[in-house]
């Protein structure tokens, strides 16, 4: 493989693991920038996407079911824990969020166990994103490329969403001032539960999309968490363009170390967080405080 070949291939695999990285990382974001709240279930939502996924293939033979049910369950499921729970400690302080939603990851992932038991579950492509396509002569997953270019298509669509409906005005306004909207008689409580809601679909949908390369397994939601903490981190929390920027960086600093330092590639994530908290400690594109 030449020069050029290898930066192809390396680089679209890179902005394929982007891609799950990215929905990850703006479902946190988007839940934090409007809510304050560190959802600490964020990466169980993802595992819990997965084995929708896979039952939802299953049951109607479609991965594109899959697609659509895994994060609309997932979602309603984060909206419904949202308007039971979250919503009577809005005026506690933040450990309470984090206990709460820690406990919540502690119980979905019971339920998975006992719903679905403990071995990996492997969903399968569909056939249409199954075979390989030849760029400058070498193979490449077609799955890959749908990922770059489903993750790019959602990342416009979000933007589009905030930026362009009422809705999307409604969930920015929120997030500066939720007494000012809450006095023009706008419901905020429902525009929280929204936000959570879709926060926890957007995860779900990666965990769709990543059950066919990693498996619906048990052990999914511990490195999703971690791998959306660092995106939020780095990219400043609040903010959808900063997860982006971050997802990206930190899938090429996955890619690129896992073949050249395969020993040290996820010390690298963490180093590339570290440096980004040195130089601009409210992420390359967050507020500073």
């Amino acid at each position: 493989m030449d020069l050029l070949s290898f930066l192809l291939v390396q680089c679209l695999n890179a902005l394929s693991q982007a891609a799950l990285l990215f929905f990850l990382g703006v479902g946190l974001t988007l839940i934090f920038g409007i809510m304050r709240i560190v959802n600490f279930a964020h990466g169980t939502f993802y595992m819990l996407g997965a084995f929708l996924g896979y039952s939802a293939v299953r049951l109607t033979g479609s991965f594109w079911a899959g697609l659509v049910l895994g994060p609309l369950v997932a979602g309603g499921i984060g909206a419904a824990f949202e308007m039971g729970l979250l919503r009577r400690l809005y005026k506690r302080d933040d450990s309470a969020f984090l206990m709460v939603t820690f406990g919540l990851t502690l119980v979905l992932g019971e339920i998975i166990r006992l719903v679905w038991g403990v071995d990996a579950l492997q969903v399968q492509v569909p056939d249409s994103l199954s075979g390989i396509v030849f760029l400058l002569d070498e193979p490449f997953p077609v799955y890959r490329l749908f990922l770059v270019a489903a993750g790019a298509i959602v990342a416009v669509g979000i933007w589009q969403f905030l930026e362009r409906t009422r809705l999307g005005l409604l969930i920015r306004a929120t997030s500066q001032n939720a007494e000012m909207v809450h006095a023009l008689g706008v419901d905020v409580n429902l525009v929280r539960s929204g936000i959570f809601g879709i926060g926890c679909g957007l995860a779900a949908l990666g965990g769709v999309l990543a059950a066919p390369l990693l498996s619906a397994s048990l052990g999914m939601a511990g490195n999703a968490i971690i791998d959306a903490f660092v995106i939020v981190i780095i990219g400043g929390m609040g903010s959808f363009p900063g997860s982006l920027l971050a997802a990206i960086l930190v899938a090429f600093v996955q890619v690129f170390g896992t073949y050249y330092f395969p020993d040290f590639a996820m010390a690298a994530m963490y180093l590339l967080m570290l440096l980004v908290l040195v130089v601009r400690p409210g992420g390359l594109l967050g507020k500073e405080a």
